[in-house]
C-alpha cells in the first residue's frame, strides 16, 4: 500500500489541537477527511475556521455534520450558561468545568467510525489532550483505549480484524509542545480559533478557559499568537 492509499479521518473543530492532528495525519501519509460538527454550539465560527484549515491542510474532503445537542443541553456551549471568564486552568481545581459537552467526543467518534468504515479508513485522529486541558473525561488515555476497545467489538472491521485505529497523537503533549510541532509542519494558527465564547465578529474574549490556553502555550513555545482578540494581550 501506498502512501496515498492510506486514509484517514480528522476531527476537525477549527481549533489549534485538532489543526496540528490534520498536519500530523498529513505528515504521516494519511488521505484525510476532516469531520467537523455544527451541534448548536455558542457561535458558527470554528466551523468557518475548520473549512479555511481543511483547504489550507489539504483534506481530501470536509464534511459537516448537522446535529443539535441542545435539544440535551447541560453545557455553557450548548445551552443558556455562562461561560466561566477569569479562571484559568490549573489552578488545583478538579471541577469538571460547565464548559464540558456531555458524551460529546464519544458522539462525534462514533460519527467518525462510521465513516471510516465507509471510507475503508485506517485511522481516526482525534486532538484530545490530558495536559493542558480543562480537565474534560473524554479527553483522557483511558478514555481513547475504552473507545479503541468498543470500536473493535461494534464495526464489522474490527471483527474481521482489520480496524480503524484511534490515533490522539497529543495527549500527552504541553499546548506548547503542539504548537511548536504545528509550526514545523506548516500550520497558520491563524486560521484557527479556539474561544468558547467570542464576539460577534469572531475575536476571542481572551478571558475563557481556552483562550488562557492558547495564550499560555505561545507565552511558552514563544512568539505571539495570531489570532485578535477583544482586548489584545
Amino acid at each position: 500500500m501506498s502512501k496515498t492509499d492510506k486514509k484517514a479521518v480528522v476531527l476537525l473543530s477549527g481549533g489549534l489541537d485538532s489543526a496540528t492532528v490534520l498536519a500530523i495525519a498529513r505528515q504521516r501519509g494519511f488521505a484525510t477527511y476532516a469531520l467537523s460538527f455544527h451541534y448548536g454550539q455558542r457561535h458558527v465560527h470554528e466551523i468557518d475556521a475548520a473549512r479555511a484549515l481543511a483547504g489550507a491542510l489539504g483534506a481530501v474532503r470536509h464534511s459537516v455534520i448537522d446535529i443539535d445537542l441542545r435539544a440535551f443541553g447541560g453545557s455553557a456551549l450548548t445551552d443558556d450558561i455562562a461561560v466561566p471568564k477569569d479562571q484559568p486552568a490549573g489552578d488545583g481545581d478538579q471541577t469538571i468545568p460547565v464548559t464540558y459537552v456531555p458524551a460529546r467526543n464519544t458522539i462525534f467518534l462514533s460519527f467518525a467510525l462510521a465513516w471510516a468504515e465507509v471510507l475503508a479508513a485506517e485511522a481516526i485522529f482525534i486532538g484530545v489532550n490530558a495536559l493542558d486541558y480543562s480537565g474534560y473525561p473524554d479527553c483522557r488515555p483511558d478514555y481513547i483505549a475504552a473507545f479503541q476497545a468498543m470500536a473493535d467489538l461494534a464495526t464489522r472491521t474490527g471483527v474481521e480484524g482489520r480496524g480503524v485505529t484511534i490515533e490522539a497523537p497529543l495527549i500527552a503533549m504541553t499546548k506548547a509542545q503542539i504548537i511548536t510541532a504545528g509550526r514545523a509542519l506548516g500550520v497558520d494558527y491563524g486560521l484557527t480559533t479556539s474561544c468558547y465564547d467570542p464576539a460577534p465578529d469572531g475575536a476571542a474574549c481572551g478571558r475563557c478557559d481556552a483562550c488562557h490556553l492558547r495564550l499560555k502555550g505561545f507565552a511558552e513555545a514563544g512568539g505571539r499568537d495570531p489570532v485578535r482578540y477583544v482586548n489584545q494581550p
